[in-house]
């Protein structure tokens, strides 16, 4: 039995439907499964990270654990996943971190996954630490922007990144599941190129076949972007650091592992936007 936490999200429900399309038995773990929608045969289990009797009933007779923190200063969430992993005896973790966890230039965000990366390695199960890249879906809030003929918000100026398609990330993490090979490593996640907003932007635009433009937000304008995206002043302040650290050119970041893992070249950020051009609407 695989348990995949944060099973509602843009990689949990993702590799619940590569884990469920393999055969394997999966547990997925959702706030409210009444609104979750899974495959057919994925067991739905209720589990609330701040309710740890629901942590324990959803770890229990599992064999490995994908796990997905809450992003953010408070680290509790991801030690007492592990600790709950851990009582009932699950023998290989998976944890889903960032790009440049530990990096002090990232600011405070840089830190947000250090505990739990430690705890997953202290475990004594078979561990492995995944740190993608910015999202390529990330975009996908540029939408009413563009439906808009608006430019989308760039809040790291020309600064470049090894985007990822979470597709790839979902592949890698099930990899890393089913394969006892594949653990006891840290594996950071990238697309096979960088690419800034405006690369994006640009990309999209061939894409659609409308113009897709990019406005540097002021420092101010950034901080209320996040605010309206609900997110609270620690969490804001932690994204402004990364983002300072992205427009200094310090996420220039490609690595191999996703090849090496798939076997086979990481998506582009041209072969997500085809994909998902119908998410972006008509003009």
């Amino acid at each position: 039995m695989i348990l995949v936490t944060g099973a509602t999200g843009t990689i949990g429900s993702e590799l619940v439907r590569q884990l469920a399309a393999r055969g394997e038995k999966v547990r997925a773990l959702a706030r409210d499964p009444a609104k979750a929608r899974v495959p057919s045969g994925v067991e739905l289990v209720r589990g609330d990270y701040g309710d740890p009797g629901s942590l324990e009933a959803a770890t229990a007779g599992v064999t490995a654990a994908f796990l997905v923190g809450v992003p953010g200063p408070d680290t509790r969430y991801d030690q007492d996943l592990v600790a709950a992993a851990v009582a009932a005896g699950v023998g290989r973790l998976v944890k889903l971190s960032a790009i440049a966890t530990g990096d002090p230039e990232v600011g405070p965000s840089g830190a947000w996954h250090l505990p739990g990366e430690r705890a997953v390695r202290e475990s004594g199960a078979e561990w492995a630490v995944l740190r993608p890249s910015s999202f390529a879906s990330n975009t996908l809030s540029w939408a009413p922007a563009i439906r808009a003929g608006e430019p989308v918000p760039n809040m790291s100026g020309d600064g470049p990144q090894g985007v990822i398609d979470p597709r790839d990330v979902s592949e890698v993490a099930a990899r890393v599941l089913l394969e006892g090979r594949l653990a006891g490593r840290t594996y950071t996640l990238t697309g096979p190129e960088t690419i800034s907003v405006p690369g994006q932007a640009a990309v999209l635009a061939e894409v659609l076949g409308r113009p897709v433009t990019a406005r540097d937000l002021a420092p101010e304008e950034t901080r209320e972007h996040l605010r309206a995206w609900g997110l609270g002043e620690a969490q804001v302040e932690g994204v402004l650091g990364g983002a300072a650290f992205v427009r200094a050119g310090g996420n220039a970041v490609v690595t191999e592992d996703v090849p090496e893992v798939l076997g086979r070249p990481a998506r582009t950020y041209r072969e997500w936007a085809r994909a998902h051009r119908g998410l972006f609407g008509e003009g």
